[in-house]
């Protein structure tokens, strides 16, 4: 039997599994000018909280509501605008979803997100919610990406040793975070960048537990 690479593969989910659309015509319907939605709803001092769980998703899309009302004045607009951006749905990279779950049969997978508390209830509204063997969701835990303390979190999650396990993100920075936590770990551009990363494991025979 070929001993496999990994006990562990744990996955981010925004810009790897699913992809938001841009806020270009939500801000153009709603009178607002380009870049407006981002400076406000994603400013550190916005967003940290509610991807802490400090706040609840809801307490922070009022709070951008109010933001944007009081940055270019019309409250009506900013909550028209909030409304649409909370009914927007992602479109799920389904070859994504294959490869998690090739990936699944032989290691326990762990999606891993700088999320808020309506995380959980939107993976299941698109089926998500059974891709992966758990979630660690930061709005839950208190930390977020690239905390070094998130991933060993997520080790454990996945109850695996950090050594042994394959970590996969959009964004550099997290990366870097995970090598230096001592996982190993592929800086995530496009589906065959997690193909090639997944190689090796696909390719030993299955020694996980049924589940």
């Amino acid at each position: 039997m070929t001993t496999r690479p990994y006990d562990a593969v744990l996955c981010d989910i925004d810009g790897v599994l699913r992809h938001w659309p841009p806020f270009s015509d939500m801000e153009s319907s709603h009178g607002l000018p380009p870049g407006a939605f981002a400076a406000t709803a994603f400013a550190p001092a916005r967003l940290h909280p509610a991807i802490t769980g400090e706040i609840t998703d809801e307490q922070w899309r009022s709070a951008v509501a109010a933001d944007l009302a009081e940055i270019h004045g019309s409250p009506d607009r900013a909550q028209a605008a909030v409304a649409a951006w909370s009914e927007a749905v992602p479109r799920v990279d389904h070859k994504v979803v294959s490869l998690l779950a090739q990936a699944r049969a032989v290691a326990t997978v762990v999606l891993v997100s700088n999320a808020t508390t309506r995380l959980e209830r939107d993976l299941a509204r698109q089926g998500l919610d059974e891709v992966a063997d758990a979630v660690v969701n930061t709005a839950r835990t208190g930390v977020v990406k690239p905390d070094p303390r998130l991933y060993a979190l997520a080790a454990e999650r996945a109850g695996a040793p950090v050594h042994r396990c394959l970590f996969i993100d959009d964004t550099a920075a997290n990366v870097t975070a995970a090598r230096d936590a001592g996982m190993t770990a592929v800086h995530y551009r496009q589906p065959e960048d997690l193909l090639d990363a997944l190689a090796p494991l696909l390719h030993t025979t299955p020694d996980k537990q049924p589940r």
